[in-house]
């Protein structure tokens, strides 16, 4: 069970002091890393096309849009076919999407996502053709194209089949060619804003303060949770790239909310290193009820005439209940604490969740809990 090899793994701690769902606190995070220059941003785009080389796992006869989309494709090389008299399975219609970075050249690649909008099986070994992928203000700004991965396979026969992932969605790495540059000018002004990828008070005062330290003295000041105000040295008025060169290398101290996340879909808790408990005391017990029926045959004497062979059901009923322990957690409990507590209880997933939402509701957690 995973809360098992929490105890023994150390990677699991670590990565519960990195995640960002956690807001773990770290010490000497990258400027670069929590916050970015405002102004500067990824367009989003997204075009319609069509994916080709399938084997029989394309959409069916139902979805017409793909078959009238491979016709209109074909007119323009001199075939005239109507989309209705088109019976193909190798053929999938899909939504391609992109986003567009910054100060990306014309000529530049990126990925692509591909998706089926139809009902195709898989698009396992399937080919996209030339797409042009348009931005919010409808120009074109990507032209995508490629074979595809979708980290997956799948394969049946005589009406058995295996599927590993995801079929009907992958991508294609550096499909996509970039036609228009994205202009994006930096600021020529006294002062640049830094934006933060997760607003802080604490957070935003600390990275103004790390600014302090490199440029000098009111250099730099927070104005809310989620931006700070740099003044541009004179020198670097004429370039703000070299300005940004020199303060994104810079270590931040990043102080958020702890949180606790939980998937009840998938069973998954993820807790923060930051998440602290009050006094508390909590027990848990299973009680599980087991119905278990067997037929069995009654049958009359040998020779009867007037018996009949007959199945009577044996209904067994049994019921269950769990020890439950009860385990006191002091004030101020940290993050090794709660494993090492939940771990003697003996929870599985779907127990620690229904665990720490009783805390929560008892007002002895004290973090905010997150469920996606």
């Amino acid at each position: 069970m995973w809360y098992r090899t929490l105890r023994y793994s150390a990677l699991w701690l670590a990565l519960l002091g990195v995640l960002g769902t956690g807001h773990a606190q770290a010490a000497g995070v990258r400027l670069k890393d929590v916050a970015r220059l405002e102004g500067v941003r990824t367009v989003p785009l997204i075009g319609y096309g069509l994916v080709v080389g399938l084997n029989k796992t394309g959409d069916r006869r139902q979805t017409m849009f793909s078959a009238q989309t491979l016709a209109n494709m074909l007119l323009r090389f001199g075939i005239v076919v109507q989309g209705e008299q088109i019976k193909i399975e190798n053929v999938a219609a899909v939504l391609v999407s992109a986003e567009l970075p910054a100060f990306t050249s014309a000529g530049g690649r990126i990925d692509v996502l591909v998706s089926s909008v139809g009902d195709a099986r898989s698009l396992q070994g399937g080919t996209l053709l030339p797409t042009p992928l348009r931005g919010p203000d409808g120009a074109i700004y990507v032209l995508a194209q490629g074979a595809m991965s979708i980290g997956g396979f799948g394969a049946g026969r005589g009406g058995n089949s295996v599927q590993v992932n995801h079929l009907t969605a992958g991508r294609v790495p550096e499909g996509g060619l970039v036609q228009t540059a994205q202009s994006v000018a930096l600021p020529s002004t006294a002062a640049i804003h830094l934006l933060l990828s997760e607003p802080d008070f604490m957070t935003a005062v600390k990275l103004a303060a790390a600014v302090n330290a490199e440029l000098g003295a009111d250099s730099a000041r927070a104005i809310d949770p989620g931006s700070v105000e740099v003044k541009v040295p004179e020198r670097y008025r004429a370039s703000v790239a070299d300005l940004m060169a020199r303060l994104e290398p810079l270590s931040v101290d990043v102080d958020a909310p702890a949180r606790v996340v939980i998937n009840e879909r998938t069973g998954t808790v993820v807790v923060g290193s930051s998440v602290r408990l009050g006094a508390a005391a909590v027990a848990h017990g299973n009680l599980s009820v087991r119905i278990q029926t067997r037929y069995n045959v009654s049958q009359p004497a040998p020779y009867s005439r007037l018996g009949e062979t007959v199945t009577t059901p044996e209904t067994d009923l049994q019921v269950d209940e769990g020890t439950a322990k009860l385990i006191a957690l002091e004030e101020g409990t940290t993050l090794q604490a709660v494993v090492s507590a939940l771990n003697k209880l003996g929870a599985s997933p779907r127990d620690i969740i229904a665990i720490v939402q009783a805390l929560k509701a008892a007002g002895a957690l004290r973090a905010e809990i997150v469920i996606l």
